[in-house]
Parts: structure tokens; sequence; C-alpha cells
């Protein structure tokens, strides 16, 4: 089963895509993380990365789709991926349809987390105080925040017309959010 996590940056999406990878094997395709470690390598890419992330803004296509790529023979042999901040546009979500019917798969289910604006500031905030985490700065994560509802709102038409969207209250406790998680995975025929 390959499942997207769609919801602005953090809403919770790598602490459910965690939860699923330990309960039911699947692996995790996180672009924040691959980006992180990129950043982190010392690569030429990874300090293009840095600098891109540094500005609060989305990093290209073409970099986050090796990065996908790359990955995807390792969720194959799991049984299935989680992709965790991807797609993030339309462009995206066409080239990873192409790039998985080609490999004989698709995206099964697409789970969007809605959450508050605000309170996914506050929680930023908070996470930024407590784990200095460079790419959670409250005012680059404005600019991500802007640039993600300006970007993936198309996104919601789009898998609303496969029929693979359902949406989960991603404001509630961590136990309801997995919950709603649950069931809608659960109900997909693969």
């Amino acid at each position: 089963m390959n499942l997207i996590l769609f919801g602005p940056p953090a809403a919770g999406k790598g602490t459910q895509a965690k939860r699923l990878v330990n309960q039911r094997g699947m692996v995790q395709l996180s672009t924040g993380d691959m980006l992180r470690a990129a950043r982190s390598s010392g690569s030429v890419l990874g300090q293009r990365v840095a600098g891109i992330m540094d500005r609060g803004e989305l990093v290209s296509d073409e970099i986050v789709i090796a990065l996908i790529e790359e990955a995807l023979p390792a969720a194959e042999a799991a049984g299935g991926a989680i992709f965790d901040g991807f797609p993030r546009t339309v462009a995206q979500a066409e080239t990873l349809d192409d790039m998985l019917t080609a490999r004989g798969s698709r995206i099964d289910l697409v789970l969007r987390l809605r959450v508050d604006d605000d309170a996914l500031l506050a929680r930023v905030a908070k996470r930024f105080a407590e784990e200095g985490r460079s790419d959670d700065n409250p005012e680059s994560f404005k600019v991500r925040l802007a640039a993600y509802n300006a970007q993936t709102t198309p996104l919601l038409p789009h898998y609303l017309a496969q029929g693979k969207l359902v949406e989960v209250d991603g404001m509630g406790a961590i136990d309801e959010v997995a919950r709603e998680i649950d069931e809608a995975l659960d109900g997909v025929k693969v």
C-alpha cells in the first residue's frame, strides 16, 4: 500500500508516519528527513538545500523527485511507502503517479490532516525552542506555511477526483488522529 500523508509542515505527519512504520511495517519517505540528511551531509547538494531551507523556500521538484526515486525500491520491498511531505504540487503529484505506474504501483490513499494555522505556528515555535531545528524558525515557518497553502490547495481536488482523499482532524490528540487514520487505512482495498 502506498499512502500520502497530506498536511502543512508541523501538522503531525511525521509522528503518524513513524507510528505506521512501527505498526504496519511501511517505509516512511519523508522529504523533510531526506532534505535534513542532505543538508547535514555537507555535500554540494546539501549546501544548496541548506540555503534554500534557511530562506524558508521550498526545495525544487528536481531535487525532491530524485530523492524519492532513489528511495522507492526499499519501500516497494517493504510492501509500501508513506509519502510524508511529498507531493506538494499538482506537477509533483502527476510525476509521482507516473513514477509509480511505471513501476506497476499506485497511490492507494491520501490522508489530509486538517489543522489550524495559528496552532501550527505555536507548535513550531515550541519545537524550535526545544529542538533548535533551523527549518522550524518561526519566521521561516510562516514563509513555508504560506507557500504550502498556495501551492498545495490544488492537490485536494486532484486526489478527490481520484477518490483517494480522506480527511482527518489533525488537531485532536495523537491517539485520536491515529484511530481515524487506522480506520481509513483499514477501509482501503489494495
